[in-house]
């Protein structure tokens, strides 16, 4: 029995709470918020511990935690989990800064744990499909791959602009269907409601003229969330939300079977298997210290008004 703890119970916490508290061979052994009213009336609804302060948390025998606090609190918190022993998932963006992700990486890496970066939608059963489809060849050499994730503000997200709160998705997973590092960024963006940036897009750069595009607002009144991956053989058209894969090609226009299922409860079991077997997570800290990397690097574009290359 792997005995996890959740440490934040805003929106996405929640999700967490709620999934570990449903998952057969995990013992939900407490929750932590700083909103006390909240998290012990979680706490009564799943039948656990509830904490306001998440080190006292550990001592209920824990093996894992999920870290789902603001960004800014993220390198604390996690190296706090780390050194008491504890396997980690954090949601993404890894950290707030680059010398941040380091020191989180640095430490699992030294306590010997496991982790783990929430990048929900490489769990996404329709990505999951898509990128067999691109290993197999099916659609050629990948010369091109573009995202649209736009929709409404969330009034929930005050520390951190659009690139960084769901830009840094598709980010992630244009490098992951790569299976490339993103060596250029050039974005153009700007705050035009919100404090941070409310609108981007940016252009990604591969090695030997791989490319990628990621469109994304807060500005639109309903949610897209789309990819295009465009092949020499053919084309393939993504839809996160409805989950489903199109591939078009000269002859054809079919459709991919999917399995459909909840990203997030693929992703935690995934973790608790990397907790029991200790092996590496996929995502891991270094990639998304990457997603991170290049993130900060479309902000400096569009902020500098140039091409900015990644890691320098």
């Amino acid at each position: 029995m792997i005995r996890v703890g959740v440490i934040g119970t805003g929106a996405m916490g929640q999700n967490h709470v709620r999934i570990y508290s449903e998952m057969e061979g995990v013992k939900l052994a407490g929750i932590s918020d700083v909103d006390q009213n909240r998290v012990e009336a979680m706490a009564a609804q799943f039948k656990t511990k509830a904490f306001t302060d998440y080190k006292k948390m550990f001592a209920e025998g824990l093996d894992a935690v999920s870290v789902v606090v603001p960004t800014k609190l993220h390198k604390q918190v996690v190296l706090d989990a780390l050194e008491a022993g504890l396997h980690v998932l954090v949601e993404k963006p890894i950290a707030d800064t680059i010398e941040n992700a380091e020191l989180m990486i640095e430490a699992a890496k030294k306590s010997k744990k496991v982790l783990m970066v929430g990048h929900i939608e490489r769990f996404n059963p329709a990505v999951i499909r898509l990128k067999e489809i691109i290993n197999s060849g099916i659609l050629g050499k990948i010369v091109s791959i573009s995202t649209r994730r736009v929709g409404p503000y969330n009034p929930r997200i005050r520390d951190v602009g659009v690139i960084l709160d769901i830009g840094v998705h598709d980010i992630d997973i244009i490098s992951y269907l790569y299976g490339k590092k993103i060596r250029g960024v050039y974005a153009i963006a700007g705050a035009d409601i919100h404090s941070f940036e409310d609108h981007a897009s940016i252009i990604l750069r591969m090695d030997h003229n791989f490319a990628g595009v990621v469109e994304t607002n807060w500005l639109t009144p309903h949610k897209v969330r789309q990819l295009t991956a465009i092949g020499v053989k053919g084309v393939a058209y993504l839809d996160y939300l409805d989950q489903t894969v199109e591939l078009h090609d000269n002859g054809w226009i079919r459709k991919a079977k999917v399995e459909p299922s909840e990203p997030l409860k693929n992703e935690l079991a995934y973790f608790i298997d990397c907790v029991q077997t200790g092996r590496e997570p996929n995502p891991c800290g270094e990639d998304g210290k990457h997603a991170l990397e290049v993130a900060m690097a479309a902000i400096r574009s569009y902020e500098e008004e140039r091409l900015i290359e990644v890691g320098k």
